[in-house]
């Protein structure tokens, strides 16, 4: 990633009674935010939960999902015709409402 660049990150917590399909947020999900983004969107990447840094601890995420953009406008106009579209499509595949962040890529 290049520096400067903006990061939309969805982290979905691990919660009692939480589940999370994670074949269908990398195949189907996270495929069709791509198309719908089109080229505002740089770089995409998905990441499984395995665990806390003690061995054997449980992860705090299930499931992070990351989209690179070049800017905070460029992020916020890729999504405003496409948001209630992406947004409905959680209960798909999970049961927890996830935490997002946009970061700014510092290194």
């Amino acid at each position: 990633m290049n520096k400067g660049m903006i990061k939309l990150s969805a982290l979905y917590p691990k919660q009692e009674g939480s589940h999370f399909d994670i074949d269908y947020y990398c195949n189907i999900h996270t495929p069709m935010v791509v198309r719908l983004l089109g080229d505002s969107l740089k770089h995409s990447a998905v990441e499984q939960g395995l665990s806390g840094f003690e061995r054997g601890s449980e992860s705090t995420f299930m499931a992070c999902g990351h989209l690179y953009f070049d800017s905070i406008d460029e992020m916020h106009k890729a999504f405003e015709p496409y948001l209630d579209e992406i947004m409905g499509d959680i209960k798909n595949y999970t049961n927890v409402t996830p935490y997002f962040q946009i970061s700014e890529v510092k290194i």
